[in-house]
Order: structure tokens, then sequence, then C-alpha cells
């Protein structure tokens, strides 16, 4: 579930704190062209933040597949009122990582294992050209970036947390996606692992594949940081094949 107060002290930031009021009425001629321009920025910040929280949650599991969500609900619990809040949830949907069911609130996704596998195969199929392209010409800033979440997985894995090695995971693979030179590739992959993030580290993930995970991120840095483009690129496929045969076994499992 949804923590109460983890998402209501993160809606601050600094010592600056969103203050929600009371959304007045529009004519319906009024577009939004003519409103304040503060007024409008300010709700793409409200609706920005909603979005963030609200991916978070569900990319790590805090909302569970399947699990109805009620804008009322979200916008007390992140102290957001509902307009940013419905807006964030239909770019969620557009996303895959939330879904409307006719006749029933919005829900978290649940695909099911052949969609999983689908997004897999994509992830497989851009991904390593993510490595490659990020390869080529590496800037020493995202390398140490992808070093640092580095030792957190290690840190993270030798410890058993996984909600810590989950987040290292996640920022590792935004980083290298941001590296990118062709950002709409980079954009793809990210939201094609949203996809399934929240699946790919659960309670079925053994110790000892956490820890072969972390290998396998190492490996990809490893051909980043010595320039080699192909050998990055194997190393991610490598990643993504690991990945595929790990999610199958636990899903016949289940």
């Amino acid at each position: 579930m949804l923590d109460d107060n983890l998402y209501t002290s993160n809606i601050s930031t600094g010592h600056t704190h969103y203050t929600v009021t009371p959304r007045m009425a529009v004519s319906h001629r009024e577009s939004a062209k003519d409103k304040p321009l503060a007024t409008r920025s300010r709700s793409g910040r409200l609706r920005d933040t909603a979005y963030e929280r609200l991916k978070d949650a569900v990319r790590h599991q805090e909302l569970q597949p399947g699990q109805a969500l009620s804008e009322t609900y979200l916008s007390k619990i992140l102290g957001i009122s509902r307009t940013p809040i419905r807006e964030a949830i239909q770019q969620l949907v557009a996303e895959g990582l939330l879904e409307t069911i006719p006749g029933r609130a919005v829900t978290v996704a649940a695909p099911s294992a052949q969609a999983v596998l689908n997004v897999i195969h994509i992830r497989s199929l851009l991904e390593p050209e993510v490595a490659r392209l990020v390869a080529e010409s590496p800037a020493p800033e995202i390398i140490a970036e992808l070093n640092e979440r580095l030792a957190k997985m290690h840190a993270a894995a030798v410890q058993g947390d996984r909600a810590a090695w989950s987040r290292a995971d996640t920022e590792w693979h935004e980083i290298l996606a941001n590296a990118c030179p062709n950002p709409l590739l980079g954009e793809l992959t990210l939201q094609m692992r949203n996809r399934t993030h929240g699946l790919s580290v659960g309670a079925q993930t053994t110790a000892a594949r956490i820890l072969d995970c972390t290998m396998e991120h190492q490996r990809v840095v490893d051909a980043i940081v010595t320039q080699q483009p192909q050998a990055a690129e194997q190393a991610m496929r490598d990643h993504i094949q690991e990945l595929r045969a790990s999610m199958f076994r636990r899903l016949m499992r289940s």
C-alpha cells in the first residue's frame, strides 16, 4: 500500500511546500491560454509531482498490480488537488503502468505473462543499442554516476535490501537512458522498462539472482568505461536475456 506519511512528507522540496487551494470555477469559454502563466506553471508542477510519486509507487510495488485507485484517496494522501492527479493518471494509463477497466476504477496494471515477455523482447531490441551508443563517447560524469549507482546496488545486494537495490537499479537505467545521444530511443527504453519493473525484483527473486544481476550491470559499465561499444551492446543483451530467463521461470511457478 502507498505510505501516507511517506508521500505527504515528500510533497515538499527544501523549505517550499505546495499549498493546494480549491480550484476556481472556469467558464467553458475560457481556454488554457487565458489562464495566468504562473497558474498554469504551478498546475504543471503539481501534475509532474503527482506523476512521479505515482510512477515510483507502481514501480516499487507500493501500489500493487490490480489495486484500484481513487482520485479522492490519492488527492488526500499526496496533498494535491484532483485535477493534477487526474492528469497524472491519464499519462500513466497511456504509458501502460495503469489501466482503465470498463465499469471499474482505474487500477494498477497487472500484465499477463505474455505481456511481460513481450515487453522484455522489446527491451532486448532497444537497450543493447542504448549501451552501444553511450559507450562510443561516454562523458566522465556519466561514468561516475553509473559507478555510484553500481556501488549502491552492490551494497544493497550484500545487505539483502531489495528496496534499496531496486531504487539504485532504476536510477542506473535512467542515467544510461538519459545519456543516450538519441533521446527518443532512451525515452522508449524507460517506458518499456517501467511497464514491468515492479515485477523484476519481487519476493520470489533470489538473493543470488540479485547479485548476478548486479554483476551484469558491472559488465556493461566496464565496457562503457573502456569505450568498447560492441562489448557494451553484448553485455546489455546478455543482461536482458538473463532477465527474460529469470522472469520466465518465476511466471511459470506462479
